[in-house]
């Protein structure tokens, strides 16, 4: 079946979108839409004959609608505004209010151009002349996706190990609350232990010292089943099984029992923390946790709570 100039300009547009280096999530039909709007390329134009007009987010769509017969309801122009254009000013492909910079932000009559280095590559497309010069543009600037992996990484949560030693959790609360077990928590309650283990929600491996683990007589397989952290407690032969509670995951008690068949062959003894970030937290999930665990709140770091606790804190054995 052969493929329509629509659906051949809109692919091509895709292509080029890789080729600037944009994020994955600009790599779509609506953000080809909006390159070719942004260039007034109708489906029978060749990219030669690329302009670089002004152009609004509601004349973006009316454009399409009108070329392209992609037809975006009223309310999709937040989403074209911050999910395409502005991540094309940010990788410097399209100028903001170039007619006029002092344009207040939020005004209706906000527009975009083409950056017109990009203008002069993109009406290459196609030639010989495109993939050399395509080339020359980009060594000149960082794409935007080397942009995020930056800004990403530096976001990113240090967990200090061991002296001079650390490692960069994925950035949010939920690694937040990972630093503070292990930074807050562990110096309190567990003095002199050893990082066995700490989850990311980016990469779910964090830190992992699996021979220390199965020194103590477990081979996981499964790591998407550990707990968030695990610290070995060595002057008592301990070892901590905490899991960071931000959105879920308390040790409830299906927790509790997945926990104790997981780490049943442990030559050390179990003990089972739910940590929450602050009392509000808790409280939400407060008729969840388990009996014969522990609770520590990050906000309140100098105290435990034990459910039904016959001692400050260690492991329990089964009658």
């Amino acid at each position: 079946m052969a493929v329509s100039k629509k659906n051949k300009k809109i692919a091509e547009a895709l292509s080029i979108l890789v080729d600037l280096g944009m994020p994955r999530a600009q790599q779509n039909e609506r953000s080809a839409l909006a390159l070719l709007a942004l260039l007034d390329l109708s489906p029978d134009k060749t990219w030669s004959e690329a302009q670089d007009p002004l152009m609004g987010i509601t004349p973006i769509m009316d454009w399409a609608r009108k070329h392209y017969n992609k037809r975006y309801a009223p309310n999709t122009r937040e989403t074209v505004r911050r999910q395409t254009m502005h991540q094309f000013v940010q990788a410097g492909i399209a100028l903001y209010n170039p007619d006029q910079p002092d344009r207040p932000v939020n005004s209706p009559h906000a527009v975009y151009r083409i950056e017109p280095g990009c203008l002069k590559v993109l009406r290459m497309f196609g030639t010989k002349k495109y993939k050399k010069n395509l080339a020359g543009y980009m060594a000149s600037r960082e794409t935007l996706s080397a942009q995020y992996a930056k800004h990403r990484e530096m976001k990113m949560v240090p967990v200090r190990i061991a002296k001079g030693q650390q490692v960069r959790l994925s950035p949010g609360e939920h690694s937040e609350l990972i630093r503070a077990i292990w930074e807050e928590f562990g110096p309190r309650f567990v003095p002199g232990g050893t990082l066995v283990y700490a989850g990311d929600t980016g990469d779910k491996w964090g830190y992992f010292d699996e021979q220390l683990l199965a020194s103590l007589g477990i081979d996981v397989d499964n790591h998407g089943k550990m707990p968030d952290v695990v610290i070995y407690y060595p002057e008592r032969n301990w070892l901590i099984l905490a899991e960071a509670v931000t959105s879920h995951g308390p040790v409830d008690a299906k927790r509790h029992k997945e926990l104790q068949a997981m780490f049943l062959r442990c030559k050390a003894g179990l003990v089972f923390v739910s940590a929450f970030p602050n009392r509000k937290t808790f409280t939400k999930y407060l008729e969840a946790i388990s009996w014969e665990t522990e609770v520590w709140i990050a906000d309140n770091p100098t105290h435990l709570i034990h459910f039904n606790g016959t001692r400050f804190l260690g492991p329990y054995t089964d009658t």
